[in-house]
């Protein structure tokens, strides 16, 4: 079993890659294999709408979404996203990322366990959390929580260090993830993944 961990902040040992530290313990713990990948401060382009995935599976723009991200999101049983708030919102390169991400490409994601955690100084947290989970909800993915919304406190690097109810918040986090993932695995085994009806789209505008 394995859980993917996308650090979105540009400072690879800021309050972010605390929050994500802190988890990654508890999933080691419980023999869950883990792998982080720091995305932010990458030259990473947004969607450009262009159809290009729907022919071939894959963007068409030739990033770290293409050459490596896809094949590691498709291998793993959870996927965790850490990002900063800087205003109210996900960091802007993370943002373009999932969207290419998410939108790109075409394997199952159902059943993967998905987390979204938020690192902030003070405001934004909770817009920042219910932004990313939107990823996973639109995907079928089962959403893991905690004992508080996902966030954690901290404005110079390392204070995300000192903030005890966040880092705690982190850890129980990562045992209801543990759990979720564990329990999924057994029921894939028993029951298989839930069939899916054939997508029925429809527009406001006919």
């Amino acid at each position: 079993m394995k859980v993917l961990m996308i650090n979105g902040s540009p400072r690879a040992n800021g309050n972010t890659s605390i929050a994500l530290k802190e988890m990654e313990k508890v999933f080691l713990k419980n023999g869950i294999e883990t792998e982080t990948v720091q995305v932010g401060g990458k030259d990473i382009r947004g969607c450009m709408g262009c159809g290009f995935c729907f022919k071939n599976g894959k963007c068409a723009i030739d990033d770290i979404v293409n050459n490596s991200l896809a094949a590691k999101f498709e291998e793993c049983d959870g996927l965790v996203v850490g990002s900063p708030v800087y205003y109210a919102a996900a960091n802007g390169t993370l943002v373009s990322l999932l969207d290419r991400l998410f939108y790109s490409t075409n394997f199952n994601k159902t059943m993967k366990v998905g987390a979204a955690v938020a690192v902030a100084r003070r405001g934004g947290c909770s817009a920042t959390f219910d932004q990313l989970n939107k990823y996973f909800t639109i995907s079928g993915m089962p959403v893991a929580s905690g004992q508080y919304w996902n966030s954690v406190h901290g404005r110079k690097v390392g204070e995300a260090s000192e903030d005890a109810e966040g880092l705690q918040s982190m850890r129980t986090l990562a045992e209801n993830m543990s759990f979720l993932i564990k329990s999924i695995a057994l029921g894939k085994e028993k029951y298989g993944i839930p069939e899916k009806e054939p997508w029925q789209m429809t527009n406001f505008i006919r």
